[in-house]
């Protein structure tokens, strides 16, 4: 039965929903392309229609998953205390996929590098808008410093198993950010 290029459409979409989120919960490796078939609703033998290979599927997914959680709130202090919350820690699934996908996108061959590399320097320009600074220079740094913080921080504190100590690098690594890192200098 042949299906409308609108549902192909829908299809692809809903592959790479579901891939972003699987890999995200449980990283590229662990997931295979049954996993994701299988969690869009679709069969397995259906994935080559969509995709040459797991690789492709990998950076496109990549790329959905960054457009997917690219909107900032108007100012700093907002944007830090909604990254840096416990309930962001504990969604893996639907969280940033830099946090999620870093370390292992390094492994990964040049699709899914090129999407981070695109998402990192999307992100630095969209948080360079939320601080002041006297000069585009000195807002980047301060956008640089204060992503870094926030990514390093969320790692920090998905990585321990004890909650106080994450609740702890969440809330200082917040008030750290809000008190210090607006100003861009």
């Amino acid at each position: 039965m042949r299906v409308s290029k609108e549902q192909v459409a829908q299809n692809r979409k809903t592959i790479l929903d579901a891939a972003g989120r699987l890999f995200r919960e449980r990283g590229f490796e662990a997931v295979t392309v049954t996993d994701v078939m299988k969690a869009a609703g679709l069969t397995h033998g259906g994935f080559y229609g969509y995709f040459s290979s797991k690789d492709e599927l990998i950076g496109e997914a990549v790329a959905v998953a960054l457009a997917s959680t690219r909107a900032l709130p108007g100012d700093l202090p907002t944007f830090v205390r909604r990254y840096l919350s416990a309930a962001h820690r504990a969604d893996f699934a639907r969280g940033c996929p830099v946090v999620a996908l870093a370390s292992e996108t390094i492994r990964q061959p040049g699709a899914a590098r090129a999407e981070m590399t695109t998402g990192l320097r999307r992100q630095i320009d969209e948080v360079s808008r939320l601080v002041t600074g006297t000069t585009e220079a000195d807002r980047r740094r301060a956008a640089i410093g204060i992503w870094a913080t926030m990514v390093g921080a969320m790692t920090l504190a998905r990585l321990t198993d004890d909650r106080k100590l994450s609740d702890e690098i969440l809330n200082e690594a917040g008030e750290w950010l809000t008190a210090h890192a607006g100003s861009g200098e």
